[in-house]
């Protein structure tokens, strides 16, 4: 296939371009500049877009958006997460829905904030949205797509959790002050942490490709949502090091305010019912174990 992929720079935009590289894809990455050799790129903050439509698509997978853990959410920072997601994404869907001859599938970024802080109460695709900032986003992030899925073609909304890969993100931002030893529970230790391998993220996103039943919201976590006291202890394991300094949630908002209440003190347990439904069997189903093969322990 030939895949138009934004966000090819991020942590699961480089996994997927390696992985799908390998599996004999076309990956055209939708730069965010133009250059004389780029067949695609966009501005989306200037409202530009440039599709060479003499290279058929066959597939988008859209993943682009303003970092929501990387600083304190100030007025500009939350109008910049907000503005990345949803002005992107109608601007891509309103570009695709007017091509000649479209791409017969978009695969859209979402995040399983959509369901807001539900405590320890399970929800999968079936429940209703959550309140907060989190779920605004990703409730209207999901709704930018309607150009594209008026026009026919097949969208699919990847909700997903906390991705775990010794590349990136949460784990990586853990191993330093794990491995001196410096790492403890957040806050009280209940709020879940649904969290998924960057393994089965880029296998499952291969799975969308190719199976044309599937679409509308998916659920990218493992079927083994922990709490945060539960995922602390299995790092500590895996690391051979004592977890035992907590953070306490006033030190959490003190230092991060909006951002770590929301991202470190909240939670949600979210299941992949659809995900299962459709037969999907998951590499990494359990925490501990999926840590150890991460980190080549």
């Amino acid at each position: 296939m030939n895949i138009l992929l934004t966000g090819a720079t991020g942590l699961i935009g480089s996994a997927l371009t390696e992985y799908l590289g390998t599996r004999g894809h076309t990956i055209y990455p939708l730069y965010r500049n133009p250059t004389s050799d780029r067949p695609h790129y966009w501005m989306p903050e200037q409202n530009r877009i440039q599709l060479d439509e003499t290279i058929p698509l066959d597939a988008v997978i859209h993943l682009a958006g303003e970092n929501i853990a990387d600083s304190r959410w100030t007025r500009k920072k939350k109008d910049r997460i907000l503005s990345s997601r949803v002005h992107g994404t109608k601007l891509l869907a309103q570009t695709l829905a007017a091509m000649k001859q479209k791409p017969g599938l978009l695969i859209s970024g979402s995040a399983i904030g959509f369901y807001g802080d539900s405590g320890d109460k399970i929800v999968d695709e079936h429940s209703s949205r959550g309140t907060g900032f989190l779920s605004d986003i990703a409730t209207q992030w999901e709704a930018a797509t309607k150009a594209a899925e008026d026009a026919g073609i097949r969208t699919i909304h990847l909700r997903t959790g906390i991705v775990l890969s010794p590349e990136g993100g949460a784990l990586q931002k853990m191993l330093l002050p794990f491995g001196l030893g410096l790492g403890g529970v957040v806050g009280s230790g209940k709020q879940y942490m649904s969290w998924i391998s960057i393994n089965d993220v880029v296998r499952i996103t291969e799975t969308m490709l190719n199976n044309k039943l599937m679409s509308g919201p998916y659920n990218l976590v493992s079927p083994d949502p922990v709490t945060n006291y539960a995922f602390t202890k299995s790092l500590g394991k895996v690391l051979h090091r004592p977890a035992v300094l907590p953070l306490p949630a006033f030190m959490v908002r003190l230092m991060f305010g909006e951002m770590g209440e929301t991202l470190l003190l909240s939670g949600s347990r979210v299941v992949p019912t659809r995900l299962e439904a459709h037969g999907y069997r998951f590499m990494d189903n359990e925490l501990t174990a999926t840590l150890f093969k991460l980190l080549n322990k």
